[in-house]
């Protein structure tokens, strides 16, 4: 039996090169961080720091994850001196899709009609939604 396996390689400007066969998943602040490195496009650490609301987390424990991120393949940077300006090497939109497959895959099977279910039954989607997905579904046929 043969499985397809996506590889991802990513070349950043400090010509680190980073092959995985699958990305290494992010902690809730990896993922925070690049959602603010998304917003900026570029940054340096205390443009990151800036966007924190409420509990910021310290300067050096900040640039530590974002240098994880780096290590991690998600971020690259442009070096300044002695200082780095990061920017994200994963667009948001490739991360959600891995983020939603790999979700569809480990909680429900592989299903999509396991998620459409779950969300019907937890009342998180409406009569009216479900209609205009199927809507949307027929609309392409």
């Amino acid at each position: 039996m043969f499985s397809c396996i996506t590889i991802f390689l990513v070349i950043s400007l400090n010509n680190k090169i980073f092959i995985s066969l699958e990305m290494e998943k992010l902690t809730n602040k990896e993922e925070q961080i690049m959602h603010i490195l998304w917003k900026l496009e570029k940054a340096f650490v205390k443009d990151v720091l800036a966007e924190f609301s409420g509990n910021k987390p310290h300067y050096n424990t900040l640039s530590t994850i974002i240098r994880n991120l780096e290590d991690k393949g998600y971020v690259g940077y442009n070096a300044f001196g002695k200082t780095h300006q990061y920017y994200p090497l994963i667009s948001k939109e490739d991360y959600r899709k891995r983020f939603f497959n790999n979700a569809i895959d480990n909680y429900f099977n592989s299903s999509y009609k396991n998620v459409v279910s779950f969300f019907a039954k937890e009342e998180k989607i409406s009569i009216d939604d479900l209609k205009e997905i199927i809507a949307l579904i027929e609309k392409d046929k």
